[in-house]
């Protein structure tokens, strides 16, 4: 494929333009401090490396994975005080996208690709971006999972706004979830190997980028 063809630029965001780490890491020590004190939760240090592969994926297997030892109510509160910390963290200017991004998305922008952010992310947090980093100038559309209330993983959210834009389109992310919602919709992948996925969720890209910058070699 040539992609100087694309008309319509599908983009994850947490891990492929947002270093989601800077207030991820915070909220989620904050949060699991909490579980320490209210629900004997394990004492344990959390690294980055730890945290970071909870990143970009969707609420429920998050908690599934996380939060063995909790009741659906510990769940619950956790899952809400940590939004409650990240929230904080946006809103006094924690969130960093990664170095080149907001020239990136210029540069496709007024190339006249049609961006679409796409994101497993909650309502809250798409709103608290937007209104701090000024994202609608950028995106076309701007779509999180929480905006289905009967779907939750990226492929089925793909799958609902897809055929609102024109073809060809790519999908871009960091994590397995972004190249399989691509795949199963016949977009062309594109892996952003910086951020938190391993080497195995970068297999089945038909690309890879190492800097969110590689994008403006490629369109």
């Amino acid at each position: 494929m040539n992609l100087t063809d694309t008309k319509t630029i599908f983009f994850d965001y947490d891990g492929t333009l947002h270093n989601t780490l800077a207030i991820y890491g915070p909220a989620f020590r904050k949060s699991y401090q909490y579980l320490i004190d209210t629900h004997g939760a394990e004492e344990k240090t959390w690294r980055d490396e730890d945290i970071k592969a909870f990143v970009g994926q969707p609420p429920s297997q998050m908690w599934k994975q996380f939060g063995h030892g909790l009741d659906q109510k510990g769940k619950k509160e956790a899952s809400e005080r940590l939004s409650n910390v990240m929230k904080e963290q946006i809103e006094q200017g924690n969130a960093v996208l990664y170095e080149g991004a907001k020239e990136t998305l210029s540069y496709l922008r007024d190339k006249g690709y049609t961006l679409v952010f796409i994101s497993n992310c909650k309502n809250y947090y798409l709103e608290a971006h937007e209104a701090m980093i000024d994202l609608r100038q950028y995106f076309t559309s701007m779509v999180c999972s929480e905006t289905f209330k009967d779907i939750e993983q990226k492929t089925d959210v793909l799958g609902r706004i897809k055929d609102i834009y024109d073809g060809p389109q790519v999908i871009i992310g960091d994590r397995h979830h972004d190249i399989e919602a691509g795949k199963d919709h016949g977009l062309y992948t594109i892996a952003a190997t910086y951020g938190f996925g391993s080497d195995d969720e970068y297999k089945q890209a038909d690309t890879t980028i190492e800097d969110i910058r590689d994008l403006k070699k490629l369109f």
